[in-house]
């Protein structure tokens, strides 16, 4: 993973499917709860396999990121990794009662981090720009908003049911789990919102899955699907037709 950043940030003659338009590229954006993890892990073998069977023959290896950029961006700025994910987490400004009723982002951010933000929102455009991945959160929907060959994606679900699958996988009880699920939202929303400078809405995405009524499997096949009809993948059997 690692050498796969470096190509990013070393390499920007790269092209993708194209060959003249930035991209391809997925983009997916989750409400807690919802595995973007195992979506993004899905695709990029699938995506993979189209790349190798292209007519190009490119063979390039779609690669999903997230945490990938937190470390990228504390390279770039001689930072721990630790202080890039605070910008991320809230609560590090100040504690969660003072910020239960302080959803203003000029509350929340500084102007050291807004020169993380600003770090952060460069790597995943150049990665976004290179092609040929998949990133999971960190505000891509909007940073990566104007890439010609890009996919937005968005995972969410009934509040109800992330509360239950939260309880699951973790072993929490439910209040635990309803507290967890409504903070990370909270902290997501706020740099989202931060960066866009705006709320986001349904209009911000190319594509809405309820996770709660679709299956992994479903959902990455639709993906597939519409990526192809928009020709930002092509297999060698297609090429033939």
């Amino acid at each position: 993973m690692k050498k796969f950043l470096k190509n990013y940030v070393e390499e920007p003659g790269r092209e993708g499917n194209s060959g003249s338009y930035p991209g391809p590229v997925v983009l997916i954006s989750r409400e807690c709860g919802c595995s973007a993890k195992r979506i993004a892990t899905k695709l990029s073998k699938i995506l993979s396999g189209y790349s190798y069977q292209s007519a190009t023959k490119t063979d390039v290896e779609w690669k999903w990121v997230s945490k990938e950029i937190i470390e990228e961006a504390a390279k770039e700025l001689e930072l721990a990794p630790e202080k890039i994910k605070n910008v991320f987490q809230a609560e590090a400004k100040s504690s969660l009662h003072e910020l239960s009723t302080a959803f203003s982002t000029d509350k929340v951010y500084d102007a050291e981090d807004q020169e993380i933000i600003d770090t952060v929102k460069d790597v995943i455009y150049r990665i976004a720009e290179e092609g040929h991945s998949i990133i999971v959160g960190r505000a891509a929907a909007i940073i990566a908003r104007e890439i010609p060959q890009k996919l937005s994606i968005k995972l969410q679900a009934p509040l109800e049911w992330r509360i239950n699958r939260i309880m699951q996988i973790s072993d929490m009880s439910r209040s635990d789990a309803q507290e967890h699920v409504l903070e990370v939202d909270r902290q997501r929303n706020l740099f989202v919102e931060h960066v866009a400078g705006r709320e986001m809405n349904n209009n911000d995405y190319d594509l809405i899955f309820n996770y709660s009524t679709m299956r992994d499997d479903y959902i990455v096949d639709a993906i597939i699907n519409i990526l192809k009809n928009r020709r930002m993948i092509v297999s060698q059997d297609e090429t033939d037709l």
